[in-house]
């Protein structure tokens, strides 16, 4: 009996060694869910890595949930693309040029492009005399034009194609030639009647359409927060060769001032004014296209 008391103490004292923790009623160590070893004892029988229901409801740091956890923490978020500034719908603008004083509006189409429509108008009146006629003239510019602006850098620098959609540009004369005054038609020498001189009128027209083509620097709807503007451009309105027509009344007579005729109704004389009409054409056949300088000023809304 004694040895059999000796063997269970024995016992009790190796199982003792084994499990101290339970034995002396301390908490188990916890049981890693891992699959990874498991933690290992301290010199002191403790294990180095004991977790405790008070650190379990502590929160993990980013830098221990792996590698993918810290780079998407420390990745900056992707900067938004820079985006272009809307236009304004509607712009407007005064201008001068040699088609006389615009006033014209322009819209955007695309960020690089614009549509503007314009008015020109001006006046002007001379008096000249040419072969013995002279001529009260006046000179009446009215169009309207459209152009689609493209701006191949996105500044101020853009061609411009267009169309003269209204060419009422045109030259208007009242003609006389006093009694008794020497004239020519076709080199031919005529003396004006001195109880029915001469009179009539002239006239000088251009294409009713016509195209054009300008370039120029500025921009009347900046892609900018400015309102105001200051376009320049040049180019040319290809609005042909000019064409003239003279119409005379009054009597013509020769150099000793009898053998008078009626000058609207004599072919001969007529036959002469049709070739003076002729001649003015080709003396301006070479003005087919009208040269353009502007400059304007434009207000953005």
């Amino acid at each position: 009996m004694r040895q059999f008391a000796l063997l269970v103490a024995v016992l009790l004292v190796s199982f003792s060694n084994l499990f101290p923790a339970v034995c002396w009623g301390q908490s188990a160590p916890a049981i890693v869910a891992s699959g990874g070893p498991a933690p290992s004892p301290d010199s002191d029988g403790t294990s180095g890595s004991t977790t405790t229901p008070a650190d379990a409801s502590k929160p993990v740091p980013a830098d221990t949930q792996g590698p993918a956890a810290n780079a998407a923490a420390v990745q900056p978020a992707p900067a938004a693309p820079p985006s272009q500034p809307l236009p304004s719908r509607i712009a407007v603008g005064v201008r001068m040029s040699l088609l006389g004083a615009g006033v014209e509006v322009a819209t955007p189409v695309t960020y690089r492009t614009n549509v503007r429509v314009g008015f020109n108008a001006f006046s002007y009146g001379r008096g000249f005399t040419n072969d013995g006629i002279n001529y009260n003239a006046n000179l009446s510019f009215r169009s309207v034009e459209t152009h689609f602006d493209w701006f191949p850098f996105a500044g101020g620098f853009h061609l411009s194609p267009g169309l003269m959609i209204y060419n009422g540009n045109k030259v208007t004369a009242n003609a006389s030639v006093g009694a008794g005054q020497q004239f020519t038609l076709n080199n031919v020498t005529y003396y004006s009647d001195a109880a029915n001189p001469v009179t009539g009128t002239g006239k000088v027209d251009f294409n009713t359409v016509a195209p054009t083509f300008l370039l120029g620097w500025g921009n009347l709807l900046p892609r900018s927060h400015r309102h105001f503007s200051i376009p320049f451009e040049v180019g040319v309105v290809v609005s042909g060769a000019p064409k003239s027509t003279l119409n005379l009344t009054g009597f013509a007579c020769d150099s000793t001032g009898a053998n008078c005729q009626n000058v609207a109704t004599n072919s001969t004389i007529q036959s002469n004014v049709v070739a003076q009409q002729t001649k003015l054409n080709n003396d301006m056949s070479f003005f087919k296209a009208y040269p353009v300088i502007s400059v304007g000023f434009g207000y953005k809304f």
